[in-house]
């Protein structure tokens, strides 16, 4: 057995894609258009599997969504979606210039969470050990929930 993919419905395909693609950096291996069920999934990587073909062996992200408009709601059972990262101050500060709550910051150099588009809550874990704490991030509160 293995493990294949995380499965997240979204209501908007593009602020999705914008968020886990142009945000994150995560890239689009593959794509299915199901006219008959009125849906898309997007099946998206890390650049690291991408790159070195492994998409389809590593686990991937799937973003379906449906045709007709439904109100998922916010459901806190998910729990969330994690990923490592090169340097968590770096794509912290990218994703507040682009708008992004950090809903918790990354105090402690090694952790963040932030909420995609759909509310989705999305870990953000420093690659190796923790980064020195660092400002703004030491001093800026929680926000909301993740």
């Amino acid at each position: 057995m293995r493990y294949l993919h995380t499965m997240v419905r979204v209501a908007d395909l593009a602020a999705a894609l914008d968020f886990y693609v142009g945000l994150l950096g995560l890239e689009e291996v593959r794509r299915l258009e199901n006219e008959k069920g009125r849906f898309t999934l997007v099946f998206l990587a890390a650049p690291q599997d991408a790159a070195r073909g492994r998409a389809e062996a590593a686990p991937l992200l799937e973003l379906t969504y449906n045709w007709d408009p439904e109100d998922y709601g916010e459901a806190r059972n998910f729990g969330h979606l994690a990923f490592e990262v090169d340097d968590i101050y770096a794509i912290c500060q990218r994703l507040a210039a682009a708008g992004v709550v950090i809903n918790r910051p990354p105090r402690d150099g090694h952790m963040a969470f932030v909420r995609s588009p759909d509310r989705i809550s999305i870990e953000l874990l420093q690659k190796g050990g923790a980064l020195a704490p660092a400002e703004p991030w030491v001093s800026m509160a929680s926000t909301g929930h993740w």
